[in-house]
């Protein structure tokens, strides 16, 4: 026969299950973790990696604009009519991105990429960097050639951008970047078309 008292320790071990679950499951969601326990701490690694990938973006988007403003400098005094007219809106439309991404990475205080590293061993990863030898060559162009050797390098340089721009669309956070990558991909995206369609005239 169960005495009162043993009922009372019943009572009082089923009341301490209970808490301690109500606290573990508290927990469980405070911290956000499912069942395998990763919740909170793998939505905190995604975090980190999608603000590193939006960093990463500025930081290299901002030598390769830098290069393709260097590449479209020299057409004004070598290039055909439409391809100096090209080369001049590249520069209206990169010029100020550059400025926009140098504002972010000050604003995260992130490092900005210094205009003296800005060569093709100076930023690791970036797509569609011209070499040292593919710039000298170009400047030491003129009139049809120079026209022809800026497209081809400028078509690779911009499918570089555009693949930059589809990967952070894909891994960053930042809606800021995600705006200017859409817009980065869709400008030089129609460029390309036009480039093309002048290589093939």
């Amino acid at each position: 026969m169960i005495t009162y008292t043993a009922r009372r320790r019943a009572a009082a071990l089923v009341s301490a299950l209970a808490l301690g679950l109500g606290i573990s499951a508290c927990g469980a969601g405070e911290d956000g973790a499912g069942a395998d326990g990763h919740g909170e701490h793998g939505s905190s690694s995604t975090s980190a990696d999608r603000a590193a990938a939006d960093v990463t973006f500025a930081q290299q988007m901002i030598p390769h604009h830098r290069q393709a403003l260097e590449m479209a400098s020299l057409a004004p005094t070598r290039a055909g009519a439409e391809v100096t007219a090209l080369a001049a809106r590249i520069s209206a439309a990169q010029d100020p991105e550059i400025a926009t991404m140098t504002a972010w990475l000050e604003k995260w205080d992130e490092p900005v990429p210094s205009e003296e590293g800005d060569d093709h061993a100076g930023h690791g990863d970036a797509e569609g960097m011209m070499s040292p030898e593919d710039l000298t060559r170009l400047a030491a162009l003129q009139g049809a050639a120079f026209d022809e050797e800026f497209l081809r390098q400028m078509i690779a340089h911009h499918e570089g951008a555009i693949t930059m721009a589809e990967d952070v669309l894909s891994t960053g956070s930042d809606p800021k970047v995600a705006a200017l990558a859409q817009q980065i991909s869709d400008t030089q995206r129609a460029e390309v078309d036009e480039m093309q369609d002048l290589l093939d005239r």
